[in-house]
């Protein structure tokens, strides 16, 4: 029994949008040939197989509108169709959306959920969100968060929207996001912020690691006390002024207080009496956003929390 052939596409000729003008060739080809592995983009570009405006080019030429770009006949493996999706999933993530528009969608993500595939996982939530809105044909992540931290997240649906986010996020203040986090001990109210240089390390496990470290780069964090479980645990409210990764995590930690349930820089014993009281999560939850929008308004979005955080703070009460 022989194996099918692959699919074999032919000479594509492509007309570069306004709202891809600046964008890489590289960048451009991933996102025009869904499935195509980043290998094969590479090797036709090497091998000036892509022409734009019938030349040559490198793989960091920046398109320009009305550009036309020539791609060659492709093979790609079947397999490169996106695996459904668990219905479940799809419809949990369906009714967690807090707003959607011509451009943008905002979704209250669930604690335990990647936002992208990778590192074993084949699915996330823009892989969800793609086969949920398949007539949207560039969703991408303005932004990310950690797979266990549940909260606002947005998915641009236009790559105009998408620009226009990633030009908010990169001015410090502009774009305001609130994150509520339950953490050891009793917070001082005068400890209002953290400011350490943060270090990425990645290791050898793929996993990142992040620390104090003054070689770092520069980070902020403001913290605002909620609500106190007398000496055990405070609620706080963390504002990253900066968008170092794990920053509240690393920041709370560095302060003299983790975050409930942080297996990476918490204190697994304060995490197990959490965990006792019915508090099998991480306790960090992006839980407010306020960001401007091309047209001049300003979106304001809060999200609630889920009923496993609701109960176990029911339980700090009693």
């Amino acid at each position: 029994m022989t194996n099918p052939t692959p699919p074999t596409s032919g000479v594509q000729l492509l007309e570069v949008a306004p709202e891809y003008a600046g964008q890489r060739i590289d960048n451009f080809l991933r996102t025009q040939l869904k499935g195509a592995p980043k290998t094969l983009i590479y090797r036709i570009l090497r091998k000036g197989e892509v022409r734009v405006n019938k030349g040559r080019i490198k793989p960091e030429y920046k398109l320009q509108a009305g550009d036309v770009v020539r791609v060659p006949p492709l093979r790609l493996a079947e397999r490169d169709e996106p695996v459904p999706l668990a219905q479940g999933l799809l419809e949990r993530l369906e009714a967690a959306i807090v707003f959607e528009d011509k451009a943008l969608i905002v979704v209250n993500k669930p604690a335990g959920i990647a936002v992208h595939g990778g590192s074993g996982l084949n699915y996330g939530v823009i892989e969800a969100f793609r086969q949920l809105r398949p007539e949207c044909k560039d969703l991408e992540l303005v932004h990310r968060l950690d797979r266990d931290t549940s909260g606002l997240l947005m998915i641009a649906k236009k790559r105009s929207m998408l620009r226009h986010l990633h030009d908010a996020l990169r001015s410090e203040r502009v774009v305001d996001k609130r994150y509520h986090a339950l953490v050891r001990g009793n917070w001082p109210a005068a400890k209002k912020q953290v400011a350490v240089p943060l270090l990425k390390n990645n290791l050898r496990s793929g996993e990142r690691m992040v620390e104090v470290n003054p070689e770092g780069k520069e980070a902020l964090t403001e913290f605002k006390v909620l609500r106190r479980f007398g000496d055990f645990a405070t609620l706080v409210e963390a504002r990253p002024i900066t968008g170092r990764t794990h920053q509240i995590r690393v920041h709370a930690k560095h302060a003299g207080h983790s975050i409930a349930g942080d297996p990476k820089y918490g204190d697994e014993e304060f995490s197990r009496e959490i965990r006792e009281l019915g508090g099998k999560r991480l306790f960090l939850h992006s839980a407010h956003l306020r960001v401007p929008m091309p047209d001049g308004s300003v979106l304001e979005l809060d999200a609630q929390v889920d009923e496993v955080w609701l109960r176990t703070l029911e339980r700090l009460d009693a």
